[in-house]
């Protein structure tokens, strides 16, 4: 079989069988589509790979990426591999064995809270409705980005407060409050919203869905116009946990907001909230600064 004909395969596989995210389908096809390249060159196929040729590619690969991307691909070749040992076209994984490379955790980026709210009471004064709910609504519930693209005009009740995620991560379904200024935020915009005949919350001049990436660039936008260079959708995402957390949330509470399925991921936060605690001291405090 081609490695065309095997990609095709493996796509539909990722899409039916493992109900995997349209990002990660394409994530994960482009890291077999690079590997099948590289064979390539040496005229050997997808099902003829040994696990030196996977070594050596990833070794390749690691040229200036880091050690999350690399993690993908071999998550990538994980997937494609154990998925055609299931079929019988192999009898050696080339996978088995290779273990990702460890990944530096970094603390995530949160950005100023008095500066973040300052920019969201502006913003009504010079953008759409629509872009007010959709800042509005990523950093007072703190959904992923591609949640709140998915989200249909059903799922958000104004009158009770709260959003239902119903394509989260690992296809789980949750219920999320949305806070005030959201509420008030997505109101507005759905009495602003173009008549269009479509489900989606958030549409575009087309009258679509609003994608994934114009939510970044929208929040790309805000950020560079009020001084917050770096602020992003999860970057959103992550101010929200943080300054919840700040002002008293428990962590289960959070751990449940954001859908995360360890607590240990949501256990991230405590650290920056810690980090942000000692920072003041440090500037703050009479004898906090280390004068050497």
């Amino acid at each position: 079989m081609s490695a065309e004909a095997l990609l095709s395969a493996f796509e539909q596989v990722m899409r039916v069988e493992r109900g995997l995210r349209p990002a990660t389908r394409r994530a994960y096809l482009g890291s077999v589509e690079g590997f099948a390249a590289w064979l390539g060159t040496a005229e050997v196929g997808l099902d003829e790979a040994r696990r030196a040729d996977v070594r050596r590619w990833l070794v390749e690969a690691a040229d200036g990426r880091t050690a999350t991307t690399l993690a993908r691909h071999l998550a990538a070749l994980k997937a494609f591999y154990g998925w055609r040992r299931r079929e019988g076209a192999m009898r050696i994984d080339p996978t088995e064995g290779i273990r990702p490379p460890r990944a530096r955790k970094r603390l995530p980026h949160v950005a100023q809270e008095r500066a973040l709210v300052d920019a969201l009471d502006a913003l009504p004064a010079v953008r759409p409705s629509r872009d007010v709910a959709v800042m509005e609504l990523l950093y007072g519930s703190g959904l992923r980005v591609g949640e709140a693209s998915a989200l249909d005009v059903a799922d958000v009740d104004v009158d009770r407060g709260f959003v239902r995620v119903r394509d989260g991560k690992g296809g789980k379904e949750r219920v999320v409050p949305m806070g005030e200024a959201a509420v008030d935020a997505v109101r507005r915009w759905l009495i602003d919203r173009p008549a269009v005949d479509h489900a989606a919350l958030f549409t575009n001049a087309r009258g679509g869905r609003l994608s994934d990436r114009s939510m970044r660039r929208i929040v790309g936008e805000v950020g560079r116009a009020f001084g917050l260079p770096h602020l992003h959708p999860h970057a959103l995402r992550h101010s929200c946990a943080t300054h919840m957390l700040d002002g008293g949330a428990d962590l289960r509470g959070i751990q449940e907001q954001l859908g995360h399925r360890s607590l240990s991921t949501t256990q991230r936060y405590a650290h920056v909230s810690v980090q942000r605690l000692l920072d003041a001291h440090r500037r703050f405090h009479p004898h906090g600064e280390d004068e050497g």
